[in-house]
């Protein structure tokens, strides 16, 4: 498994980091998770560790670079979250992304459907060998300083620069299915996991089902 931060990209006037995973499946192929910009070199060290055969956008939010994947990797399927087919109906889309794994990475990966949120479905990611679970945008947590101004403000009512990772506040209030976000942090709790690594987070290489279980405390009690 591998990470790759691309340059900041502007939401709704707030800059957010990119961040990318890509993991080698057991086949040897690439599982491209959340790509970011595709520069030159980025492309060279990617070729170096295998054949890119799967671009995946974990949620309705995450999927502005994967036109240039798409181009540069005409060979890859491309994988999609609920409502971003309708949402960029001018990218290729070869498989919609649901509870049970695509059978290309069954053998690697396990992955969970957070459903019933108003601003978007994430697929949630655990990779067995390496015992980390995937995040995009569930779980956040800036740095004090990230942002400043005014958007500092609304950072820490949003619970972005909480002490630790959690789910932000827009997130847990635009649940309209609790019951069924429940069942699937339970999914993600049977998962023996030991790590976390999230789109905009610091990864976390211990204690990863414990800081789970923190973040979607207020889920839980």
């Amino acid at each position: 498994m591998w990470t790759a931060d691309g340059p900041p990209v502007s939401v709704a006037g707030f800059l957010y980091p990119t961040r990318m995973i890509l993991i080698r499946l057991s086949d040897g192929t690439l599982f491209v998770w959340s790509p970011v910009a595709l520069s030159v070199d980025l492309a060279a060290r990617v070729d170096a560790l295998g054949p890119v055969r799967h671009i995946v956008a974990p949620n309705s939010l995450h999927h502005m670079f994967v036109g240039e994947w798409q181009a540069a990797y005409p060979e890859a399927r491309s994988y999609a979250a609920l409502g971003l087919r309708e949402k960029r109906r001018d990218l290729r889309w070869d498989e919609d992304l649901g509870d049970a794994p695509a059978a290309a990475w069954a053998n690697d990966i396990d992955q969970v459907v957070m459903r019933g949120n108003r601003i978007t479905t994430e697929v949630v990611f655990f990779h067995r060998a390496s015992r980390t679970v995937i995040f995009a945008d569930l779980i956040q947590h800036f740095e004090s300083g990230w942002f400043t101004g005014w958007r500092a403000l609304v950072a820490r009512l949003d619970l972005l620069t909480a002490p630790r990772p959690t789910v932000p506040r827009k997130f847990r209030a635009t649940f309209r299915d609790r019951t069924a976000a429940r069942r699937a942090v339970g999914q993600i709790l049977d998962w023996p996991a030991e790590a976390v690594l999230a789109a905009h987070a610091a990864p976390i290489p211990h204690g990863g089902r414990a800081a789970i279980a923190h973040a979607f405390g207020w889920l839980l009690d």
